[in-house]
């Protein structure tokens, strides 16, 4: 099977739900040769084409691949931003782009913070109902989770977008949440692991880190344990479970038991996002591991603590960092399209991995991945603003 091939499969497996732990699912699988030599060029080849994949996703400077035309302005609309924790800098970072485009769009917004806990969500939804506004963006609310308070917001006609509320990227098949803006949480996770491959030849020790309450986290840990699964020279040491919201009280004792537990099997660690480094890496220089023991890589979302570890070259290597300023933009913007009763542009940013070699490009300087393809004069010209 061709690495093109078994990568269409590993998809297709995921999609459907049937890849399980004790299985080795049809991935990127190493490929099937004689002993000696033969087998040695086709390790080699299939590793090269792992690395020309995340090659790809680490290109700078693209020019902007989104839409070029729809509805303008319409302007005085009130909107309710509700987020789940204003801590996660991916969250937060959308909810800043939110603010920037909604200034010159002309919309009032009022941002509810649930701050990562279940027991806010009643009232924050509450404080949804009682803003009564025409619209209404949900920043990392898991969809399926409140399915019960978004149906009541759906059954008022009130329309709806989100970022990170379920794992298909996109516009969701079903449900009141008319567009998903991501990039597609797979390939992500696809590329943030094969990074990982690629970066250690082929013989990475690795730690998932995870947070199984929200889908789009299960997808994404599932999407990178079945391509390290695939590698015959990795080994999937074990995923762990840890709440982001606890993560700074839970992540310092966790990695002091994996390191006990792990030792120098330990090579890699990958995660769903970059705030479990946040306290990882804090726990790895007080074990006196020098800043390359443990190779860190990330499936979202660019944070700025994350820049500059990579940036420092302690312990991350790579993010693969969302455009979390312009998916605040199009969020506005899809939002806008349902407003003028037109459809959402279903458009998903490209997958892209922040390294060393590139951090210094599309807002690198300012710890953030902000792509310079002048997107902010795109929507502009689509506002008519």
């Amino acid at each position: 099977m061709s690495f093109h091939s078994g990568l269409v499969a590993l998809t297709l497996c995921l999609m459907a739900g049937q890849c399980h732990a004790q299985t080795k699912p049809a991935g990127p699988a190493m490929p099937m040769a004689k002993a000696g030599k033969t087998s040695e060029a086709a390790d080699a080849a299939w590793l090269d084409d792992m690395q020309a994949q995340v090659g790809k996703a680490s290109v700078h400077g693209q020019p902007w691949p989104g839409p070029q035309s729809g509805p303008s302005a319409r302007a005085g609309v009130t909107v309710a931003v509700l987020s789940e924790d204003l801590r996660n800098g991916g969250i937060l970072g959308v909810v800043k782009g939110i603010s920037e485009a909604a200034k010159v769009i002309g919309w009032n917004t009022k941002v509810i913070n649930l701050g990562g806990t279940s027991a806010n969500r009643i009232a924050g939804f509450a404080a949804v109902a009682g803003l009564k506004p025409q619209g209404v963006i949900f920043v990392g609310i898991d969809a399926k989770e409140a399915h019960a308070e978004l149906q009541v917001l759906a059954n008022q006609k009130i329309p709806m977008v989100g970022w990170h509320v379920g794992p298909q990227a996109g516009i969701p098949a079903s449900g009141p949440v008319a567009m998903n803006v991501s990039t597609d949480s797979l390939e992500v996770a696809r590329i943030t692991a094969m990074a990982a491959v690629a970066g250690s030849r082929g013989k990475a020790g690795v730690v998932i880190f995870t947070d199984s309450r929200f889908e789009i986290a299960k997808a994404k840990a599932e999407a990178m344990a079945s391509v390290i699964r695939a590698c015959k020279g990795c080994t999937l040491l074990e995923i762990r479970d840890v709440a982001i919201s606890r993560s700074a009280e839970l992540m310092p004792g966790a990695t002091r038991e994996l390191l006990r537990r792990h030792g120098k099997r330990w090579t890699h660690a990958l995660a769903i996002n970059d705030i479990y480094f946040d306290y990882a890496a804090i726990e790895l220089t007080k074990a006196g591991l020098p800043s390359n023991a443990v190779d860190m890589l990330s499936a979202g979302d660019g944070s700025a603590a994350a820049f500059l570890r990579i940036q420092a070259g302690t312990f991350q290597t790579g993010t693969v960092a969302e455009p979390l300023n312009l998916h605040g933009w199009q969020l506005v913007d899809e939002l806008n399209r349902l407003l003028a009763q037109r459809p959402v542009s279903g458009f998903l940013f490209p997958v892209h991995l922040v390294t060393t070699a590139n951090i210094a490009f599309d807002g690198g300087s300012l710890l953030q991945y902000d792509p310079d393809n002048a997107y902010r004069d795109v929507y502009r010209r689509i506002w008519q603003r």
